[in-house]
C-alpha cells in the first residue's frame, strides 16, 4: 500500500486491485468494442443499401436521437433502480436485437428502414443503460480508487473506439455484413456473465428514491431554466456541435466515394479519430494551464473546422488520416471544456440531472446537424457540405462568445422537495 497526496492509503495497482472492477472493466470494454463494431457496420451498410447522403446521415440520426430523447429520464432512473438487474435485462435485449439483425442480413431480408429502426432501438437501450453503468463504478472500488477507476473506464472506451471500427471493416470484408452484429452479440454476452457473477451491495437511500421519476425530472428541468451559467454552456454547445458532427455523419461516403475504398478504410479512419481523441485528452492538460475555458473551446472549434476542410479536400489516405486525427483531438478538447464548465455550473444535489440535460443538448445538436448535412450533401455535394460546416463552426465562435463558460465551482443547498430551486 502507498499513500496519495492527501495521505490516504492507495493500492499499487489502484482500481485493478479490486477483482469485481477488473471483471466488469474487461466485460464492458468488450461490450463497448461490440458497440463500435455495430456503429461502424451500420453506417457502411447503408452506403450499400442506399448511397444517398440523406439516407447515410440518418444512421447517425437514428443513433443520436434516442440519446436526445432518453438521456434525462435515464439519468433520473439510474438514481432510483437497482442497477445490476436493470442492466442484465437491457444487455439481454441487446444480444437478442443484434443476433436478429445478423440473421436478417444473412437471409438477405435487410431494408434501410429495418436497419434504421434497429439502430434506433439499440440507441434507446444504450441511452438507458449508460447512466446505470456509470452508477456501478462506485460500487466496485473503494473511494480512494474511484478516480483511477474513472480513468481506466475512459481508457477502455477509447480502446474500444480504436479497435472496434477496424475489426468491423475486416469482418465485413472477410466474413460478410452479418458477421459484425454477431460479434457484437457475442461480446455483449460477457457483460451479462459479469453482471450475473457480481453481487452488488445495496444502494444507500437517496432523496430521489422518495421522489417520483417525473418529479425528479421536473425539478432538474426547473433548475436548468434558472441556472444562467448552465444555460451559457448549453448555448455554446448548440453553437458548435451541429457543425462538428458533419464529418461523422458523412464519413462513410468520404471513404466510399471520395477516397474510393472499402469498409477497411472506413474502419481505419474511425480508429484514427479515436487515436486523435486520446491525443486531444493528453493535450488538454497542457492547454488548460495556459488558456481559460472559453479559449480552449475556441481552439478546439478551430481544430474541428480544419479537420472538416481537410476531409473536404482529401483524395488520398494521408490527407484523410490527418483530418481524422485532427477532428478526433479537437472534438475531445471542445467536449471536455464544455463538460467541465457544465459540472462547475451545477450544485451537487442536481448535478446528475443537470449533466443529463447538458448531454441532451449535445445529442439533439448532433441529431439535427447530421440530418442537415446529409441533406446539404445530397443537394450540393460532399465537399460543399464539409466546407459549409467548417465555415459555420468558425462563425459560431464570435456569435456565441458573449456566453462565457464557467471557471469556478458553485454550490447551492438542496431545496425541500417541491420547492423552487434557485441557480
Amino acid at each position: 500500500m502507498t499513500s496519495d497526496m492527501l495521505g490516504r492509503p492507495t493500492s499499487k495497482t489502484g482500481a485493478f486491485s479490486n477483482a469485481p472492477f477488473v471483471v466488469m472493466w474487461v466485460a464492458t470494454t468488450f461490450s463497448l468494442t461490440g458497440l463500435a463494431i455495430s456503429d461502424t457496420s451500420s453506417a457502411w451498410l447503408m452506403t450499400t443499401l442506399n448511397p444517398d447522403p440523406r439516407a447515410v446521415s440518418l444512421v447517425q440520426v437514428a443513433s443520436s436521437l434516442p440519446m436526445f430523447l432518453c438521456t434525462l429520464p435515464a439519468g433520473a432512473l439510474a438514481d432510483i433502480v437497482e442497477p445490476r438487474r436493470f442492466l442484465i435485462t437491457l444487455e439481454t435485449l441487446v444480444v437478442a436485437l443484434m443476433a436478429a439483425l445478423g440473421a436478417v442480413i444473412f437471409f438477405k431480408h435487410l431494408t434501410p428502414a429495418y436497419l434504421l429502426s434497429t439502430n434506433f432501438v439499440l440507441g434507446v437501450i444504450w441511452s438507458l443503460a449508460s447512466p446505470a453503468w456509470l452508477s456501478t463504478t462506485p460500487l466496485l472500488v473503494a473511494p480512494r480508487d474511484l478516480a483511477g477507476a474513472n480513468a481506466a473506464n475512459s481508457v477502455g472506451y477509447n480502446l474500444s473506439r480504436a479497435v472496434g471500427p477496424a475489426v468491423a471493416g475486416i469482418a465485413i470484408a472477410k466474413r460478410g455484413a452479418c458477421a459484425p452484429y454477431w460479434l457484437f452479440a457475442a461480446a455483449d454476452l460477457s457483460s451479462i456473465a459479469a453482471l450475473i457473477w457480481w453481487r452488488s451491495p445495496k444502494k444507500s437511500g437517496s432523496s430521489l428514491t422518495r421522489q417520483r421519476l417525473a418529479c425528479a425530472i421536473r425539478i432538474g428541468l426547473r433548475h436548468a431554466l434558472k441556472n444562467r451559467r448552465l444555460q451559457a454552456t448549453m448555448i455554446r454547445t448548440a453553437a458548435v456541435y451541429p457543425f462538428a458532427c458533419a464529418y461523422l455523419a458523412l464519413l462513410p461516403l468520404i471513404a466510399r466515394h471520395q477516397l474510393t475504398h472499402g469498409p477497411e478504410l472506413y474502419g481505419v479512419l474511425l480508429a484514427v479519430v479515436s487515436v486523435g481523441a486520446v491525443l486531444g485528452s493528453a493535450a488538454l492538460t497542457w492547454m488548460q494551464k495556459r488558456l481559460d475555458a472559453d479559449r480552449v473551446a475556441a481552439v478546439g472549434t478551430c481544430g474541428l473546422a480544419i479537420g472538416l476542410v481537410l476531409f473536404g479536400i482529401a483524395r488520398h489516405l494521408v490527407f484523410a488520416c490527418t483530418a481524422a486525427l485532427i477532428a478526433g483531438a479537437a472534438w475531445t478538447v471542445v467536449l471536455s471544456a464544455l463538460y467541465v464548465a457544465a459540472q462547475l455550473a451545477l450544485p451537487d444535489w442536481v448535478r446528475g440531472r443537470g449533466l443529463s440535460i447538458f448531454l441532451t443538448v449535445i445529442f439533439g445538436s448532433i441529431t439535427l446537424g447530421s440530418a442537415l448535412w446529409g441533406w446539404v450533401a445530397a443537394k450540393a455535394g460532399l465537399e460543399t457540405a464539409l466546407f459549409a460546416a467548417a465555415a459555420g463552426a468558425l462563425l459560431a465562435i464570435p456569435i456565441s462568445w458573449r456566453w462565457r463558460l464557467r471557471s469556478e465551482e458553485i454550490d447551492v443547498p438542496l431545496p425541500p422537495i417541491g420547492a423552487q430551486p434557485v441557480a
